[in-house]
């Protein structure tokens, strides 16, 4: 038969006196984290906070400051009134081609025998000689006399259309390089004011611009000058007058226009 030792068993031994005692317990792991216990004196953390407070309220006002600035320039308060004023300058009045004389006023039209009559004036037109005056269809031209003298009635059509007055070749040649005054002495037919246009057409020499006169029944002197070109005409031009600018059908008397050079 098979004898098996005996193995006593394995005791340990009694603590002796006064050996140190040995911790047996298993080590906490390497990677734990430790707790560390949180700072409770309030003076060191107001000590840590103030300058972080501190430093928001200081960009906080640097922002508003410079938002004021900002919206201060922009809305012009700092500005001159000089340079709050961007309207563009205003130009200076000038007479348009259109010019318009009233009946009345310190631009009315000068009164019979107002202007010079020592001036060399160089007749235009008389109602003596009706054959430079052209008519278009629905316009009329008449010769007719009363007290005040003979004149050529015209009244201008529905359409607006001028009556045209010759202006000689050979008046022009004289008038080329100068300044001259032209002369048209007429009236409103009886009770009927009305407001004449005048427009000129000279050839190469150009034109007057367009004018209008407010015209009464007393025979006056409507007057406008004309700077010419130093030039030689080629032809004869004309003066055409609208008896009625409002086309009503008013007439206008004309008993003479002519021209004299200035000096």
């Amino acid at each position: 038969s098979r004898v098996l030792p005996v193995v006593p068993d394995i005791m340990p031994d009694a603590t002796l006196p006064g050996a140190p005692a040995i911790d047996m317990s298993v080590p906490a792991a390497s990677g734990a984290a430790t707790e560390v216990a949180p700072d409770r004196d309030e003076r060191r953390i107001r000590g840590r906070r103030l300058p972080l407070t501190a430093i928001f309220l200081t960009v906080t006002v640097l922002a508003a400051v410079g938002i004021g600035l900002f919206f201060a320039m922009q809305t012009g308060v700092f500005k001159t009134a000089a340079q709050l004023d961007t309207a563009p300058p205003e130009a200076p009045p000038t007479v348009e081609d259109d010019d318009f004389t009233p009946a009345d006023g310190a631009n009315a039209p000068a009164k019979p025998g107002s202007a010079d009559q020592s001036r060399d004036w160089i007749n235009v037109f008389s109602p003596t000689d009706p054959t430079h005056v052209a008519a278009p269809s629905d316009a009329k031209a008449e010769v007719m006399k009363d007290d005040s003298g003979p004149f050529l009635r015209i009244q201008s059509g529905a359409s607006g259309s001028a009556v045209a007055f010759d202006v000689g070749q050979g008046v022009l040649e004289k008038l080329a390089g100068k300044h001259a005054v032209f002369d048209i002495l007429a009236r409103a037919e009886d009770g009927k004011d009305t407001q004449i246009s005048i427009d000129c057409n000279f050839g190469e020499l150009g034109d007057c611009g367009r004018k209008r006169y407010a015209v009464g029944q007393q025979r006056n002197e409507y007057l406008f000058d004309v700077k010419f070109p130093d030039k030689r005409p080629g032809s004869a031009g004309t003066i055409a007058i609208n008896s009625d600018f409002d086309k009503q059908g008013k007439a206008v008397d004309v008993y003479e226009i002519r021209v004299s050079i200035e000096p």
